[in-house]
């Protein structure tokens, strides 16, 4: 039984396409075209590199390219190897992002795009269309979400509600991200393996709608949608007007040292009037001629066509295209293919190799390479800046 749960497993993923897939495991490779849409002297550099700390004895797997620089314009692209489309069957697009540099204020953006026909790489920039754009968006603690773009007639539609990353999601290690999107419309989205949104892209997108309000139809004009209105018959209370709204404090009572040929009369101070209410308004009663709230009718859209959202025949180009802020973000195990199987065997060779044993490999791995590289400082250097500091707290004391 298990020999051939094994041997269904093994025809699954060779029977799986693979449109694209990149490990980076020797260099970045000439299929890659590094873009000058903004001029060579303006774009970052990318270098390949496993990065300043990473698992012993995963250097390789832990080898991608990385935007290497702060406050510069990376954009990077290759053509697909096969073209792949979301109208024949499932869409798998997977990679990992390590945000190295990442701190509290950490900016950058990690995803990727996929974009159809044949694309110049050293124009591709944020003009460029693209059909998909999805991975991490990060910038401090405001922005923390993972993009999720489809293209529609020309426009790009972003998720109405966006998918959420948790705290302990936007560290500085590799995280996996995955995208499987089905035939028919319904789709998840996986970080590290864990599903982090799912359902039907009709529902989450701003595709067309199923009806639109009628252009033909308009509120008549005496149509009554106010629920209350003054009562007719009510009328404001006789001397309400002159009751003011402050008063003298009764329980005031004149200072002993109060001199009236020096000071004048004495005068209480004035306090709110518990008697007062304000400006007059008749109170509200139903209106009777209410006609409730006017809905506007509803027809058919002829735009609605749930067959052709995020339909794409042609996918035949990767890319990223980024602003960061903060350099030092490693792309790695790119993989675009129609086999979520597939996608998590590569992983299980990749990502979890990265990760080391339950996970916790690079959080060691950087613990190492920080004492190495960050000297921790001396106990009589804090004494002296202690000492320091007593002194000028003196100094200001006197002052």
């Amino acid at each position: 039984m298990l020999r051939r749960t094994i041997v269904a497993a093994a025809l699954a993923t060779a029977s799986a396409k693979v449109f694209f897939e990149e490990t980076f495991d020797k260099d970045i490779g000439k299929r890659w075209t590094v873009s000058e849409y903004k001029g060579a002297d303006s774009m970052g550099k990318w270098v390949h590199t496993s990065g300043e700390w990473f698992v012993k004895g995963a250097e390789k797997e832990a080898k991608g390219m990385q935007a290497s620089e702060d406050m510069k314009f990376h954009a990077i692209s290759a053509p697909m190897d096969k073209k792949a489309s979301t109208t024949d069957g499932t869409l798998v697009v997977q990679f990992t992002v390590k945000h190295e540099k990442k701190d509290y204020a950490f900016c950058g953006g990690g995803y990727i795009k996929l974009m159809p026909g044949k694309v110049d790489g050293k124009a591709f920039g944020g003009d460029t269309p693209y059909s998909i754009m999805f991975g991490p968006d990060l910038c401090g603690y405001d922005v923390s979400r993972i993009h999720l773009i489809f293209e529609h007639n020309g426009e790009n539609l972003l998720k109405e509600d966006e998918i959420k990353l948790d705290y302990a999601d936007k560290d500085e290690f590799t995280h996996l991200y995955t995208l499987v999107l089905e035939k028919d419309g319904s789709y998840e989205v996986f970080l590290d393996q864990d599903s982090k949104a799912s359902g039907n892209i009709v529902d989450g997108w701003a595709f067309p709608d199923k009806e639109v309000k009628d252009p033909d139809q308009s509120k008549p004009a005496d149509w009554v949608d106010t629920k209350k209105i003054p009562d007719p018959e009510s009328s404001k209370p006789e001397g309400y007007d002159d009751i003011p709204a402050e008063v003298p404090d009764p329980e005031a009572e004149t200072p002993e040292d109060w001199d009236e040929e020096e000071d004048g009369e004495w005068e209480p101070p004035m306090i709110d009037n518990p008697d007062f209410k304000g400006e007059w308004n008749a109170p509200m009663i139903d209106n009777p001629d209410y006609k409730g709230a006017w809905e506007h009718p509803m027809v058919p859209n002829k735009d609605y066509a749930p067959a052709t959202y995020a339909k794409y025949k042609d996918l035949s180009a990767v890319g990223f295209e980024l602003w960061t802020v903060n350099g030092g973000s490693i792309f790695d195990n790119i993989l675009v293919t129609d086999d979520k199987k597939y996608a998590d065997k590569q992983a299980e060779k990749t990502w979890k190799k990265i990760k080391g044993e339950e996970g916790a490999g690079e959080k060691e791995a950087k613990e190492a390479w920080k004492k190495l590289n960050e000297p921790e400082e001396e106990e009589g250097e804090d004494d002296e800046d202690g000492d320091a500091d007593d002194d000028e707290d003196e100094e200001r004391d006197e002052l």
